[in-house]
C-alpha cells in the first residue's frame, strides 16, 4: 500500500511569522486556494479513493477544493492533526494549530466522515504535544488500520511536522525540519 501525504496550501498563519502563528483557525490564502486547485492535476482522484484530513480549517479547505466533484471517502481524523517536530518536552500548541471541535466539524462540514475509531481524548488534544513513544504507538496502530482498508493507495492531507513524524516512523530514518514538504508538497511512501 502507498501512503501519499500532502501538506495543506498556504495558510494565513504563515504570512507574517511569528505574529501570524497566533491566528486562530486560519484559512487558506488566495495562493493556498490556487495551490489546492493544482492538486487536481497532480493527483487525479476517483470515487474509489480515500482521503484522511486533519481537523483544521486550512487542511479541510485544501482537501475540499482538491476533492470537489469526486465522490471519494473523505475522513477527518485527529491522527493526522498538527504535530510538533521534532518533539520537544513542554511544547505548547500554538493558536494556529488548535483543532476545530468535533461538533463544529459535523455542522460546518456535513459531507465529511468523522474518524470515530480513535481514543475520544484525541479529538480534544490531538497529537501535537504527545511524547514520541505515545505518538509512535498510535501512529503504528493507525497504519495497521489503514492496511485493513485494502487499498493500493491512501491520501493524507496534513501538516509539515505531522508528515515528517510519520515519514520518520515509517522509514526508520532520522529526519529534521529541513525535510518538511513545501505548501501542497507531497511525500509518497510504500508500507507492507
Amino acid at each position: 500500500m502507498e501512503l501519499i501525504f500532502i501538506r495543506h496550501g498556504q495558510g494565513e498563519h504563515t504570512l507574517t511569522i511569528p505574529n501570524s502563528l497566533q491566528v486562530k483557525n486560519p484559512s487558506l490564502t488566495a495562493l493556498g486556494i490556487s495551490q489546492a486547485k493544482l492538486l487536481r492535476k497532480k493527483f487525479t482522484l476517483t470515487d474509489e479513493d480515500i482521503v484522511f484530513i486533519s481537523p483544521l480549517k486550512r487542511t479541510l479547505e485544501t482537501a475540499q477544493i482538491w476533492t470537489s466533484h469526486v465522490d471519494c471517502r473523505k475522513i477527518v481524523s485527529p491522527l493526522v492533526s498538527p504535530r510538533i517536530f521534532p518533539f520537544r518536552e513542554n511544547g505548547k500548541t500554538l493558536p494556529c494549530d488548535k483543532m476545530i471541535n468535533l461538533e463544529t466539524i459535523k455542522k460546518d462540514y456535513p459531507n465529511l466522515e468523522i474518524h470515530m475509531n480513535v481514543p475520544p481524548n484525541l479529538w480534544l488534544v490531538g497529537i501535537n504535544t504527545m511524547p514520541d513513544s505515545d505518538f509512535n504507538n498510535i501512529a503504528q496502530q493507525f497504519i495497521a488500520n489503514l492496511k485493513l482498508l485494502k487499498k493500493d493507495k491512501i491520501f493524507i492531507v496534513s501538516h509539515d511536522g505531522t508528515i515528517t513524524a510519520y515519514r520518520q516512523l515509517i522509514s526508520g530514518r532520522t529526519l529534521s525540519r529541513s525535510d518538511f514538504p513545501d505548501e501542497t508538497g507531497s511525500f509518497q511512501i510504500n508500507i507492507d
